[in-house]
């Protein structure tokens, strides 16, 4: 019978001796791929920030003003003005939005589809509390 269980038991020790090498590079493979993806990243991430430059040098504002000029009578853009932009005062902002359903109950109607039909056909005396005769 011993000699049954240290067969099996040597066995068992070489699988998971096995099993523990196989995992070693594993995690060696995974651990070289993270630090690929987070070189990628750098890079991209220069890449980025020099695009980035570049779409800020392009865009001057002396820059385009030239070439609107130099290209007025193909694309026939006008040069950017102050009187261009618009006043505050001009700006036509959304109505407010209605009010939130916890705000229908002090109305004194169970706000269903009958009672704000109920509340629309009811004369405005009785809507503020009043009892009509």
């Amino acid at each position: 019978m011993r000699p049954l269980l240290y067969t099996v038991s040597t066995v068992v020790v070489m699988a998971l001796a096995f099993w523990a090498y196989r995992e070693g590079y594993e995690t060696r493979a995974s651990e070289r791929a993270v630090r690929q993806l987070h070189d990628d990243i750098a890079a991209a991430r220069e890449d980025l920030a020099m695009l980035r430059a570049e779409w800020t040098y392009l865009n001057r504002p002396d820059r385009l003003r030239v070439l609107a000029e130099m290209n007025f009578e193909r694309l026939g853009l006008m040069p950017l003005r102050a009187d261009h932009y618009g006043q505050l005062d001009e700006v036509a902002f959304p109505p407010p939005p209605p009010p939130a359903p916890e705000h229908w109950a002090s109305l004194g109607e169970t706000m269903t589809l009958d009672g704000v039909a109920n509340l629309a056909a009811r004369p405005a005396e009785a809507r503020d509390g009043e009892q009509l005769p």
